[in-house]
């Protein structure tokens, strides 16, 4: 089921419990080549959400800022993007300019993300994609100003977001994770995927 919210196009139960699993599948062997971290923001406190990437670029942020880096802190190369992972963008997004970069959070019970917006890519024109597996996660909405109204939904394993036009650069976040309400990772958690266009 399709809905839209404020330019945020909300697909809810977009991918059902095999593809949910074989996504996590596919994920689990992202993190084995590029292992789970906790970035540390400008201000130098680490982040309570842990990340990875898959693709070309991962997403990284250190006393430098916010940016994109070929490389793992660990030095290794970002492995590829699972194809379960990139059928979601082809069918959703394009079917010809793939994204660079699979950004991969893992939240546990306590972790949430604050208010921000995706504003580090080269070009607004590609959406961001957002898909959801584990436990719900309350996804907060905005608008283009931190100022801006903002509405919430529980996002469910296996729903989809897309975040285009009039959403692109609008503030979002996650308030809190509803621990147990998926039995797709053994130990609870939500993983959430973002695709982007890079360059």
């Amino acid at each position: 089921m399709a809905a839209e919210a404020g330019g945020f196009r909300i697909l809810h139960g977009y991918l059902g419990i095999p593809a949910q699993e074989a996504m996590r599948d596919a994920i689990r062997e992202v993190a084995r080549a590029a292992p789970f971290f906790h970035p540390m923001t400008p201000w130098g406190k680490p982040m309570r959400v842990r990340m990875t990437s898959a693709g070309r670029y991962g997403w990284y942020s250190d006393r430098k800022g916010y940016r994109y880096v070929r490389q793992h802190p660990s030095g290794v190369a970002w492995p590829a993007i699972p194809e379960a992972v990139l059928d979601v963008w082809r069918a959703l997004a394009s079917g010809e300019r793939m994204p660079d970069c699979c950004l991969v959070n893992f939240y546990d019970a306590g972790a949430r993300m604050g208010l921000h917006r995706d504003a580090d890519e080269a070009d607004f024109g590609w959406p961001v994609l957002s898909i959801s597996l584990g436990d719900p996660g309350l996804f907060r909405m905005g608008g283009p100003e931190r100022s801006d109204p903002t509405r919430s939904v529980w996002l469910e394993s296996g729903d989809v977001v897309v975040m285009g036009g009039a959403a692109r650069l609008a503030y979002h976040g996650i308030d809190r994770i509803r621990a147990g309400g998926s039995r797709l990772l053994a130990d609870g958690g939500r993983i959430n995927l973002t695709l982007r266009v890079v360059d």
